[in-house]
């Protein structure tokens, strides 16, 4: 009922929202009868209230022309892959020279993959790049059947397979736990499409080390709780209806209760350049917002899974770690260099918790691993923004590059 709740609100809200872009229109228009500084103000009302909502679909990935060389080059997206969970994504720049293939792992955690977009962005600068673009659950029919931890592991390898041998991989935030799995799988197996290098970025390896907020709250209640409380079934009118989902909504809801205070800041300064006529700083706040109000839903399976193995068990961390009943050695990887970056100020993946990926490959030798601290970022400063550009970016390119 949760998620139909949700949506009846929704439905109720849309006419007040259409309505106050009617009106900002209007007031526009009569700027010369009330004067300029009146009309900004009832604007600005208007826009704020037009713009209170979430949207459940992928934002554009579009990424601007990327200096390569002497020149701006143009940059595509094309699907190389398309499966019902997920799709494969490939950003094509117009260059002859080969470069270094990566294939950056995103979150499944309540965002669309283009929530990396400036990491893709600086990314293109030295690499080819793809990306793993997962779909809205709420979008994806029942009878595609589930998508579990398991399942996400799969869908890397397959990825990787697609890209071919050579590659090298970056993941961001949650996938580290499946990023890490998928390339111990591969190296036992001696796939030869096994990447030669992976970056692990501010992701739960182990969330027993110095435990977040986030940790906390994933260990204070049991698997049964999250699952009456946190799960619904996905209203019949999307394409997904029918199929039991933990919401976006409620993953969002979560991210802003935890910095409550910097989102109110942040909306009151909109409203603020907004009334002053300050197009561009206002732009800036509307770009974030717009991309971080586009959520979508995981799959039941998938999150309560993520609950219980990677939180709750810490099963990578401990040795406990499956993929379909096999277990999973990441002592196995012997070639693949491994570089794990964390941010000083991370409030959701603590120091420590993505560095305990160097004990678990022990098999390692010491020039295959590099370990990265960013003493001035949090958690989204980690793989973008200045920081990222100026600081971490290079660190990535440099591990990559030692081992083309």
């Amino acid at each position: 009922m949760l998620y139909h709740a949700y949506q009846f609100q929704d439905d109720l809200i849309a006419p007040l929202r259409d309505g106050a872009s009617v009106m900002r229109g209007l007031c526009r228009s009569l700027l010369w009868h009330f004067g300029e500084d009146q009309a900004r103000r009832a604007t600005a009302a208007l826009e704020m209230v037009s713009r209170f909502r979430l949207t459940h679909e992928r934002p554009d990935f579009t990424i601007r022309p990327v200096r390569i060389g002497n020149r701006d080059v143009p940059v595509t997206v094309e699907t190389t892959l398309s499966l019902p969970f997920g799709r494969l994504l490939h950003f094509v720049a117009d260059v002859d020279t080969p470069r270094p293939r990566i294939l950056v792992i995103a979150p499944l955690s309540g965002h669309f993959a283009t929530l990396l977009r400036g990491t893709v962005q600086t990314l293109m600068r030295d690499h080819d790049v793809y990306i793993t673009d997962w779909a809205n659950a709420r979008d994806v029919p029942v009878s595609a059947g589930r998508f579990g931890m398991d399942d996400y592991v799969d869908y890397v390898i397959r990825f990787l397979e697609e890209i071919g041998p050579g590659a090298h991989i970056l993941a961001v935030c949650q996938p580290c736990v499946q990023g890490l799995a998928a390339v111990a799988v591969m190296s036992e197996e001696k796939h030869p499409a096994t990447p030669r290098t992976m970056t692990l970025m501010a992701g739960p390896i182990d969330p027993r080390e110095s435990p977040t907020e986030v940790n906390e709250l994933a260990v204070s209640k049991s698997l049964s709780w999250f699952k009456a409380m946190l799960i619904s079934r996905v209203p019949w009118r999307h394409a997904g209806g029918g199929r039991r989902v933990y919401p976006g909504f409620l993953q969002l809801t979560a991210f802003m209760m935890m910095n409550m205070d910097r989102h109110e800041t942040a909306h009151r300064k909109l409203h603020d350049h907004l009334a002053k006529g300050e197009a561009a700083e206002a732009e800036k706040i509307k770009s974030f917002y717009d991309e971080y109000f586009a959520v979508l839903d995981l799959t039941e399976e998938f999150y309560l899974e993520t609950i219980d193995r990677v939180f709750q068990k810490a099963e990578l961390a401990t040795g406990a770690f499956t993929h379909h009943g096999r277990p999973v050695d990441p002592g196995q990887i012997r070639n693949t260099a491994l570089l794990t970056v964390e941010g000083g100020r991370d409030d959701i993946c603590a120091l420590g918790q993505t560095s305990a990926a160097h004990d678990l490959c022990r098999s390692l030798r010491p020039h295959l691993k590099r370990h990265h601290l960013q003493a001035n970022v949090g958690h989204y400063g980690v793989f973008n923004g200045r920081r990222w550009e100026q600081e971490i970016y290079p660190v990535v390119r440099n591990m990559i590059l030692a081992m083309e």
